[in-house]
């Protein structure tokens, strides 16, 4: 029986063939897939986003608690009561322009 030269070169380039090809997949994995460095740099850009819309509707609400005290039965702001009933109302006094 007479061995082939070809058959073991066959199979070397047949094995580093897929070798190449399943390192390019999860190298393409790895950069584009649902969990790669792309998609991962995107989640932190709207982590940072939404970071920032969280600090603005912090301050909405610091704002508003405090509007909410100052109109509350324990403490009463007569000024911002009068000026709250005067925009609701829009009524203005004698002595007061309005500016828009």
């Amino acid at each position: 029986m007479k061995l082939s030269i070809t058959t073991p070169a066959i199979g070397g380039i047949l094995y580093l063939t897929i070798a190449f090809f399943l390192a390019a997949y999860f190298a393409f994995s790895a950069i584009q897939g649902n969990h790669g460095i792309f998609k991962r740099i995107q989640a932190e850009a709207q982590v940072e986003e939404l970071q920032k819309h969280l600090n603005v509707l912090e301050i909405q609400l610091i704002k508003m608690e405090n509007k909410t005290r100052r109109l509350s039965d324990n403490f009463l702001d007569l000024d911002l009561l009068d000026e709250r009933a005067r925009k609701v109302l829009g009524m203005a006094r004698a002595d007061e322009i309005i500016i828009n």
